[in-house]
């Protein structure tokens, strides 16, 4: 039966999140190095991004490269800027034919010159798009995020721009980098882990987590459908009753 089916397209998350991991055991299973498991792991994006799009999903952001990155083998990290370049330039058409908006967040200042060029340019082209909004987080970190949220917001009331009293939850959503995303709904997680990883954490309140063993090079459209299937069996509460969501 077509997985498909069993989905309700009138309650699908309108924000998916995931982090993609598995690259390394991928590789490692079948005696590779981790950069032949991040070069594999293009196919999973582009299905994943494409039935995000086809169910109705408004955005999907892809935890692509973390502040803690970094610390990585300088050989994997230079593989990874490449990869980046290479994957951005050769699915433009796609996401131009799919009506995809590309994004990023993250402090992308410290992404090699020629990423960022190729990243803004992307940006800049599919702008207009209006079918889904895809979020690459590079150089991304969550905590980094609300401590550059807090210090803006400091300035402004140090400057007299906003008064302490007016500062909300709203305050703090306008100054984070997902300030023009929805709230994240559903997150997945691949490759058996069972952690969030210092991604989207002030987003993620309220999101289903959905953990899955299939490693990221492995993730096709059945699993994404697996995930909005276990997304929608479950009862969102947001802090009520059961009966309160039933009436």
């Amino acid at each position: 039966m077509d997985k498909k089916l069993l989905i309700d397209l009138q309650r699908v998350p309108k924000h998916v999140a995931i982090i993609m991991d598995g690259n390394g055991r991928w590789a490692k299973g079948k005696g590779m190095n981790r950069i032949f498991g991040h070069r594999n792991a293009l196919t999973a994006v582009r299905e994943s991004v494409e039935t995000a799009a086809e169910i109705g999903v408004s955005a999907i952001t892809l935890y692509a490269f973390s502040t803690e990155n970094w610390k990585r083998p300088k050989r994997e990290v230079d593989a990874l800027m490449s990869l980046l370049i290479d994957s951005l330039k050769k699915e433009l058409p796609t996401f131009q034919k799919n009506g995809v908006i590309v994004n990023s967040i993250g402090n992308t200042d410290s992404l090699p010159k020629k990423a960022q060029n190729t990243l803004f340019d992307v940006i800049k082209k599919t702008k207009n798009n209006t079918t889904i909004t895809l979020t690459l987080a590079l150089s991304y970190g969550s905590r980094e995020e609300i401590v550059n949220a807090i210090k803006n917001i400091s300035k402004k009331v140090v400057n007299k721009e906003l008064n302490l009293e007016e500062i909300n939850e709203n305050t703090i959503n306008n100054h984070l980098y997902t300030f023009n995303l929805p709230e994240v709904d559903l997150m997945i997680r691949t490759s058996g882990e069972q952690r969030i990883s210092n991604f989207l954490l002030w987003q993620m309140a309220y999101a289903e987590l959905y953990f899955t063993d299939v490693l990221w090079p492995d993730f096709r459209q059945e699993h994404f459908y697996d995930a909005i299937i276990d997304y929608q069996n479950r009862e969102r509460r947001f802090g009520k009753t059961s009966e309160q969501i039933t009436e």
